[in-house]
């Protein structure tokens, strides 16, 4: 069999080495030559994966059974297309398109009361709400439209950190909407919670939630995340995420597909912020996820296409963290992992440091000035048990 892969970034590596695993053709399409996955591929095509009729010509030659989806923003719509016009099985153009727009997104949920918070479209010129009203862009109608604050200003289609703006007065938004120009913005009321991610597939039209993540984050006005901490099924709130989701799964239409979504705590109970029709990058469903429950969801998913038998219900849940390298200031010593492993109480169960002495970290302000650092990944006995064993790796450096 051969299946598919659209984006072929370092993140598609693990995809592609469990699919040859079970003797699958891997097909790589990448508009870098060095993608990391095109080399790992068996045919690697560079391709502009944005150009969807390209993409289409260069499949239709190579005629795939299926595409396995890995991390990959805005052009998830790529997949969808080509899902839709090859008749393969998988997200459609329209899952799709719910996933990466982020207005629309909010207003389906919107209409079936699952996302309460006011949300509008920004681009033109003028402000749009969910009901079609329509304010001039300008200082009048910044003045004028009925918005809670905090609130946000961001790039409709994903973006990870780029062109965020926090509102915390009515001032600051009429200086951000002058800076909105070439692409549609959405303007949103923060909710006040903590963050959580949830990796997860549904199939056979019944959602599955692996893994619910509680998120660390760094203050306002990045919120980066630079920890996970995995939530056992035992917990209350992991039930309300798992109902919750399943309906917004069933409002989305979203199906036949591996998932990931950021939910916020709220005082009401869970509120989703954005949901996606494909796996979660940062290391978490190649790596924490499997630490975590057992299940690792792109083997699993490549299972279930291949006929073969599969589960995505862990039989159980670790006590887990996976952390990033957040510190700032300059490195006098960069611990290996026995010396790592030694000075804690703590099971270390994964570690990558690309850190070098005599290295000044700078201050985290998005994704790209994170990752590149590494990580670690800790066994212990609970959230504050697991902070405390974090702060220790982390003051090894200083």
């Amino acid at each position: 069999m051969k299946a598919a892969v659209i984006g072929a970034s370092g993140e598609a590596l693990h995809t592609i080495k469990k699919a040859h695993e079970y003797g699958l053709t891997i097909v790589a399409l990448d508009g870098n030559p060095r993608a990391a996955g095109l080399k790992a591929a068996d045919k690697p095509i560079v391709t502009d994966i944005s150009d969807e009729k390209a993409v289409l010509r260069e499949l239709r030659r190579e005629r795939p059974n299926f595409v396995l989806t890995v991390p990959i923003g805005r052009y998830l719509t790529t997949i969808g297309t080509i899902n839709d016009a090859l008749g393969l099985p998988g997200i459609s153009r329209e899952m799709a398109d719910l996933c990466t727009d982020k207005f629309r997104f909010h207003k389906r949920l919107h209409e079936n009361n699952m996302r309460r918070c006011r949300c509008y479209q920004v681009e033109e010129g003028r402000i749009r709400d969910t009901e079609g009203t329509v304010f001039p862009a300008d200082d009048t109608g910044a003045d004028g439209i009925p918005l809670a604050l905090p609130a946000i200003l961001k790039p409709g289609f994903g973006s990870g950190s780029r062109g965020i703006h926090i509102i915390t007065q009515r001032e600051q938004l009429v200086q951000a909407l002058k800076t909105v120009s070439g692409e549609p913005y959405v303007l949103e009321e923060c909710i006040a919670g903590e963050e959580y991610g949830v990796d997860g597939a549904v199939v056979r039209g019944e959602f599955q939630m692996i893994l619910l993540r509680k998120k660390e984050n760094t203050p306002l006005p990045f919120r980066q995340a630079v920890g996970y901490f995995s939530v056992l099924p035992s917990d209350g709130f992991w039930q309300q995420v798992y109902d919750y989701m399943k309906k917004a799964v069933k409002c989305l239409g979203i199906g036949e597909c591996l998932l990931h979504a950021d939910i916020i705590k709220g005082t009401e109970g869970p509120f989703i912020i954005e949901l996606s029709a494909r796996p979660s990058g940062h290391n978490l469903h190649n790596l924490f996820t499997p630490l975590c429950t057992g299940v690792d969801m792109a083997e699993e998913y490549m299972k279930y296409r291949m006929g073969h038998s599969y589960s995505f219900r862990p039989e159980t849940t670790k006590s887990m963290m996976i952390h990033y390298f957040d510190m700032e200031g300059i490195v006098r010593n960069v611990p290996g992992r026995e010396q790592a492993s030694q000075a804690l109480q703590a099971e270390l169960a994964a570690w990558e440091c690309n850190i070098r002495q005599g290295e000044k970290l700078e201050p985290v302000s998005d994704g790209h000035s994170l990752m590149g650092r590494g990580y670690f990944v800790l066994e212990g006995s609970g959230f504050s048990h697991l902070c405390n064993q974090a702060q220790i790796v982390k003051n090894m450096f200083f």
